[in-house]
């Protein structure tokens, strides 16, 4: 827990830099300017207001990596009068030029085909996969544990190097929504002092192709349907079921993507992985294999399914703003960066494990994670398209000390990074946008090509030249060069074939089920239930019911009875691999920071209670959300409470925890003609907010409230003396015993599992 409250501290710097009051309630994130409007419209002419205090954008370095040393607000629209593109002044922009009132438009407005011929051109094409996402700048801490295996400069003790972080889900277009069951990008930019390094990993350890030459087929497959373009971003079809059924290599991160893990409960709580296995080099030469992970500080959490679907349609960009809202209330998201390391042998093996096998995991009970340092990200951007879309990842941006393996996927992502930035981003300099630029001196010799926006100087960019003065200079291994590490390549004949360790394809998904607790289990089970069920071809079914049986008999067996099928025999004798705990996302206790709790109240509620709690909340680094009958404040007479949600507007999803003010009446507004939300009988308190605590309670979050509440809760289906069920006269009682129900997620026991 925080010793200071965030929030107010984002508030009131805001209010010291626009020079106004502050008070806790604008501490609340989701402010979307920095200062806020009046009624009318104003019309006295002033400069571009400055950005609100959570947001930074990309450092202010030249094309060549130098830095500028100017304020990023002076690379910003200036100026307090709208203007062409090439400055001139405009009196009018909402009217075409035309001869008389009612003309023609004349070809001759050129503000009008300026205007216009921009707005063609907003979009640029958007990523074939990974196309919807959400990003963040923020800062990597080194911790120096890594110097024993990596020489890279950003490991080592201390070393502070600027980041951007870009989530994303693998499937979806751009208007897609955020809580679908998909594979998550994890793709972290670092701006070293010896160039940029791109960690560009999934949430997800496994891939479902060994072989970067499947990659279009396994996207294709994913993808909508080509005939109608449906379903978007989601798994749920026949088209992948056939492919993964068929290419059994896609087994284990299919099981992982029907797990919990498909699912995030956001971006925070989100493990990353960088798939691949990487070789690590010291400063003396040696080697290490090593894979990377992102370890969250808040704990891995999901959503349940229902909440997922609901949310889908609530709030499609709750990923994106749970991300935004955290930083801007000073909850910081962090991650550790740890590697498990293994000895880079001929065989590139470990405990019978191919490490160039990209659908295998190393569990961390034979190879512990190492943390190596730590990811804060402490800001938002100041514009989506320019950082968050243009931001260009590639697996080859490496630096010293850091080098890729055999890995035939990686491999093929080397490749086609590169190429796919080319087309998107109209050309080869996409390198020079603001976000993408290096923080490390640049002497590249490439020259020209579209959108090149540095200057360059000389004449002579080719080497060898005395006619710049030999400049460039190449450099060695002393002088930061960055040098591949000289590995044999073993004499052999050109095949196309893989290893044959590459051919088991189960033992790793039974020791992912088999680690499992039992509610994960039945998560997974209504995962391929669901999404089988949605396939309407009865041979996919039956090969997918195929492949289960080869993981475990009861997985089978239960997606069977939910499909109305047989199931069948397994095909291979099942493996008997030790179960890994750390594969399992529950079991420990996390801090709540940045968790949300909703207080239901009305003017008639012990409204000092809530004053009470909220501050509580507040104070402990999570973010509380009053919602009541209507808009506006409880109590204006008095010391007001502001309401942020109400009634009508409020979805269980939206909160990690709800407590009630006492029994809240019906709203005004409570009848089904006006919110279809509160059609039905009527009862004593108003029925969306039962459906707010029904929803809650089937979803494992936490209870409570102070006061007469118990009949409300009961009436809610939630029974005071069911686990995570809080009741009470104390409301910071109540609030303490909430706050230690958040530190394991859920509430878990509250529906023991039925395997």
């Amino acid at each position: 827990m925080s010793d200071k409250n965030p929030l107010k501290a984002v508030a009131e710097k805001a209010a010291d830099a626009l020079g106004v009051a502050s008070s806790p309630e604008e501490g609340v994130p989701g402010k979307p300017a920095s200062q806020s409007p009046p009624v009318d419209e104003p019309t006295r002419p002033q400069a571009p207001l400055p950005p609100k205090p959570d947001q930074r954008g990309p450092a202010t370095m030249s094309p060549t990596g130098q830095d500028l040393g100017v304020d990023p607000a002076d690379l910003a629209q200036s100026g307090a009068h709208l203007t062409t593109a090439q400055g001139a002044r405009l009196y009018d922009s909402d009217h075409s030029l035309k001869a008389g009132e009612r003309g023609p438009v004349l070809l001759q407005d050129h503000h009008l085909r300026e205007k216009v011929t921009h707005f063609d051109h907003e979009r640029i094409p958007e990523r074939v996969v990974h196309a919807r996402g959400a990003a963040a700048h923020g800062v990597f801490t080194g911790y120096g544990t890594a110097s024993g295996v990596s020489r890279a400069a950003f490991l080592a003790e201390g070393v502070e190097t600027p980041v951007f972080t870009r989530f994303s889900t693998v499937l979806g277009s751009r208007g897609s929504a955020d809580t679908v069951r998909d594979t998550r990008g994890f793709a972290t930019k670092f701006y070293t002092q010896e160039g940029v390094f791109d960690l560009v990993g999934n949430n997800i350890p496994v891939f479902f192709i060994q072989d970067a030459i499947k990659f279009p087929d396994v996207i294709h497959a994913g993808k909508p349907h080509p005939d109608r373009e449906i379903p978007q971003a989601q798994s749920a079809h026949d088209t992948f079921w056939d492919f993964v059924t068929l290419h059994t290599e896609a087994t284990h991160h299919t099981l992982w993507n029907m797990s919990d893990r498909g699912i995030p409960r956001s971006y925070r709580t989100m493990e990353g992985f960088g798939v691949h296995t990487f070789r690590l080099v010291n400063a003396e030469g040696a080697t290490t294999l090593a894979k990377f992970h992102w370890k969250p500080k808040l704990g891995v959490h999901s959503l349940l399914w229902e909440e997922a679907q609901i949310i889908n349609g609530v709030d499609p960009d709750f990923h994106r703003r749970d991300l935004a809202d955290a930083i801007e209330a000073g909850a910081f998201p962090q991650w550790e960066l740890g590697i498990q390391t293994f000895p880079d042998t001929p065989e590139q093996t470990f405990e019978g494990i191919d490490l160039l096998d990209p659908t295998k995991i190393v569990p961390e009970e034979l190879a512990p994670v190492q943390p190596i340092g730590l990811l804060t990200l402490d800001a938002n951007p100041s514009n989506y398209f320019a950082e968050t879309e243009q931001v260009a990842f590639h697996v080859g941006h490496l630096v010293p000390g850091i080098d890729v393996t055999d890995d035939p996927l990686l491999a093929g992502r080397l490749f086609s990074y590169l190429d796919t930035q080319i087309s998107r981003l109209g050309g080869p300099n996409f390198g020079q946008l603001p976000i993408n630029r290096t923080h490390a001196p640049v002497n590249d010799m490439l020259r020209d090509g579209m959108h090149q926006t540095a200057v360059h100087r000389g004449v002579a960019p080719y080497r060898p030249n005395s006619l710049d003065g030999g400049c460039p200079f190449l450099a060695g291994a002393d002088t930061g060069a960055f040098v591949e590490s000289p590995v044999t390549v073993p004499e052999a004949s050109k095949v196309r074939a893989a290893p044959a360790s590459f051919a088991d394809h189960f033992t790793q998904p039974r020791l992912f089920w088999l680690s499992m607790t039992p509610v994960e289990q039945e998560h997974i089970i209504a995962a391929y239930t669901f999404e089988l069920s949605k396939c309407y071809e009865q041979a996919v079914k039956e090969r997918a019911l195929k492949a289960l049986a080869n993981i475990d008999t009861t997985l089978c067996e239960q997606v069977a009875n939910g499909l109305g099928l047989p199931a069948p025999r397994a095909t291979e004798k099942l493996a008997t691999p030790e179960p890994s705990p750390a594969l399992s996302q529950l079991g420990a206790v996390w801090p709540p920071d940045g968790r949300v709790v909703g207080i239901v109240a009305d003017a008639d509620g012990d409204l000092a209670g809530v004053r009470t709690v909220r501050e509580a909340v507040l104070e402990a680094g999570m973010v509380p959300l009053v919602i009541a009958p209507t808009g506006g404040v409880l109590d204006p007479d008095g010391d007001p409470v502001t309401v942020q949600r109400t009634f009508a507007n409020a979805r269980s999803v939206e909160f990690d925890a709800i407590l009630l003010a006492g029994a809240p009446g019906p709203g005004d507004d409570a009848y089904g003609a006006r919110d279809a939300k509160a059609g039905g009988p009527a009862t004593a308190t108003d029925p969306r907010v039962l459906l707010l605590l029904s929803e809650a309670f089937r979803h494992g979050k936490a209870l409570g409230g102070w006061g007469e509440v118990a009949g409300v809760l009961e009436a809610a289906g939630a029974h005071a003396t069911l686990p995570g069920v809080v009741t009470g006269d104390d409301p910071a009682t109540v609030l303490d015993q909430i706050v230690r129900l958040l530190g394991g997620h859920r509430v878990w026991d509250r529906f023991p599992a039925g395997i």
